[in-house]
């Protein structure tokens, strides 16, 4: 049986965002301008490691919290 694309709705730092699944995280992040390297996400309430980023497929309904490294000093 095709798998065919179907609207979901994922919550990213409280707001929602509607995409086409299926997509995997990074595919998402770069989808919504993110450089995967310059962020840590939380996934469902989980602290997502980046190894596992690229077998993340996004499910209707995840919540994920992005937050950006911002370099200083």
């Amino acid at each position: 049986m095709l798998k065919t694309n179907t609207t979901m709705t994922v919550q990213v730092n409280g707001e929602t965002h509607s995409l086409t699944a299926p997509v995997k995280l990074p595919e998402f992040l770069t989808q919504i301008n993110l450089n995967p390297r310059l962020i840590a996400v939380e996934y469902n309430g989980e602290i997502l490691h980046r190894q596992y980023w690229s077998d993340t497929q996004l499910q209707d309904g995840d919540r994920l919290e992005i937050v950006t490294i911002v370099g200083g000093g």
